[in-house]
């Protein structure tokens, strides 16, 4: 297992973290795993044996069940462990209950330290953006928590770049502790991050943390042309299916890869794993499991390296459309390189 810098911090994470979706069994998530404490608890030591040192949950996952199970899971090892957990969806029908003002910041952080059983959140992820609360507000307040030792460090997820780039500088102005990663959907079938994001973590020097690495289960080989649909499969779940493919392409990508698999004797979700590890500002891809194969298939992604050659199969297979400004960009920057004049 390699270890990579979070960001700008000095604290080291596993370049695989275990994402702890599955965890729990309340409302929406269930459709995800419904596991207990038993199971979760396997996975869980799976992933230490392996190597991984790095867990991430949310407030909103199973409502604070998974927070429970992975506090309870790692309580003999937690000085070894760096736990993320998140903050912002909504937590209750009372109307102040979601968001990232202080008051639900402040008591929603409390709320996670006594399910985690831990007295510090080594990093607390702001799950979402929020259009109402000004970022002054929110800045200030997960400063404070670092000020007191309650959470050592801390991300942002599902940010638009501009609004990063307005919050990071919000920080500095203030002096104010800065973000140190951002966490955002990345795979072969989900690019976008390669416009904005991706660069503006690279300048900036955040840690960049995927999630949905498998495209919603789509990259696992399960899913076939001219072949029915899993039964049971969370892409059957039209509430979890938000994750947008083209199944033509999404097809002929499968079949790429499982070629690329067949080369280096692994399997079609570790190349999809193995392609994200390739990509640079990539710092610690998220996974998930219900099952101990499924992690365990997972973990063997670190056991191999992808070649340039093959990344460049995959880059080509799945290019991204140029979009304003970087057509325009692309077509300016040839006055950079061979002199030629255009305006």
């Amino acid at each position: 297992m390699k270890y990579n810098q979070l960001g700008n911090s000095g604290i080291l994470v596993s370049e695989l973290c275990l994402g702890t979706m599955s965890f729990g069994s309340s409302g929406y998530w269930s459709v995800v795993g419904s596991l207990d404490y038993k199971d979760s608890k396997r996975l869980v030591d799976i992933a230490i044996d392996s190597g991984i040192n790095y867990f991430d949950s949310a407030d909103v996952y199973s409502h604070g069940q998974s927070e429970e199970i992975l506090g309870k899971a790692v309580k003999d090892k937690r000085k070894d462990m760096i736990i993320a957990t998140k903050v912002r969806g909504r937590m209750s029908k009372e109307i102040n209950n979601v968001g990232l003002s202080r008051k639900h910041i402040i008591e929603s952080c409390h709320n996670s330290l006594k399910r985690l059983g831990t007295d510090y959140i080594d990093h607390y992820i702001l799950h979402s953006y929020d259009p109402i609360t000004p970022f002054e507000e929110t800045i200030s307040t997960l400063d404070d928590l670092v000020s007191q030792g309650k959470i050592r460090y801390y991300g942002v997820s599902n940010f638009p770049a501009w609004q990063l780039m307005k919050f990071i500088s919000t920080a500095e102005k203030n002096h104010w502790q800065k973000p140190v990663s951002l966490q955002a959907i990345y795979s072969l079938i989900s690019r976008d991050v390669e416009y904005e994001l991706m660069p503006l973590c690279l300048d900036q020097k955040l840690a960049f943390t995927p999630w949905s690495p498998l495209g919603g289960g789509f990259l696992t080989g399960k899913y076939r042309k001219d072949k029915p649909m899993p039964e049971g499969a969370r892409r059957t779940n039209e509430e979890q299916n938000f994750i947008q493919i083209d199944p033509e392409k999404g097809y002929a990508l499968v079949d790429e890869l499982e070629k690329i698999a067949i080369k280096y004797d692994a399997t079609v979700p570790q190349a999809a794993l193995n392609y994200l590890l390739r990509k640079d500002g990539v710092t610690s891809v998220l996974i998930g499991a219900t099952k101990p194969h499924q992690l365990e298939d997972n973990i063997k992604t670190t056991d191999w390296k992808m070649e340039a050659e093959d990344v460049k199969k995959l880059d080509d297979l799945t290019t991204l459309n140029p979009i304003y400004p970087h057509w325009m960009l692309q077509f300016t920057a040839k006055d950079r390189t061979n002199g030629e004049f255009f305006m």
